[in-house]
């Protein structure tokens, strides 16, 4: 399974963030949202984010050209 989450089970979020080879500190550092909260979203299915997390993670996603990993 390679580097990423040590062989722990990802998420769509944590499956994308492995493939583009982005680390959670890089988008911590970009987003403003603690590497802790977007581990547990890269691993936790059902980690929901705040709104505000969720805003801010949307529009740094964006920048990469990535789709929307959560519902409304």
């Amino acid at each position: 399974m390679g580097w990423f989450g040590l062989g722990r089970p990802r998420t769509k979020f944590g499956k994308w963030m492995e493939d583009e080879g982005i680390t959670q500190a890089e988008l911590a550092q970009k987003s403003g949202v603690s590497q802790s909260v977007i581990s547990e979203l890269a691993h936790d299915a059902k980690a929901k984010p705040s709104w505000r997390t969720k805003k801010r993670l949307r529009d740094t996603l964006e920048e990469y050209g990535a789709e929307d990993m959560w519902e409304d």
